[in-house]
């Protein structure tokens, strides 16, 4: 399978649902943690020590999905759009 852009979101634009699947049900024990299933972990490279993003997306006052992301990527994506925008502001 050929990589893709690095610039190019990960999921299809909206109304093209292709990438995204249902993976796993977990469930939330007594103490509001869950466990992520070892084949997931693998999957998206995330060891022991990474630090997750959890990213809410609210319709109608109420959250109706999370989106984790790994902190680093996130941090990246931050950069990358805050960039140009901080050097045109030093420019000024």
């Amino acid at each position: 399978m050929a990589r893709k852009q690095r610039n190019e979101p990960c999921c299809a634009p909206e109304g093209k649902q292709d990438c995204c699947k249902v993976e796993s049900l977990i469930t939330v024990d007594e103490r509001g943690q869950m466990v992520l299933p070892k084949e997931l972990r693998d999957k998206a490279n995330i060891r022991a020590g990474d630090k997750l993003a959890l990213i809410s997306w609210q319709k109608d006052g109420e959250v109706c999905c999370f989106t984790l992301i790994k902190a680093d990527a996130l941090a990246e994506r931050v950069k990358e759009f805050l960039g140009p925008v901080l050097k045109s502001i030093s420019l000024e």
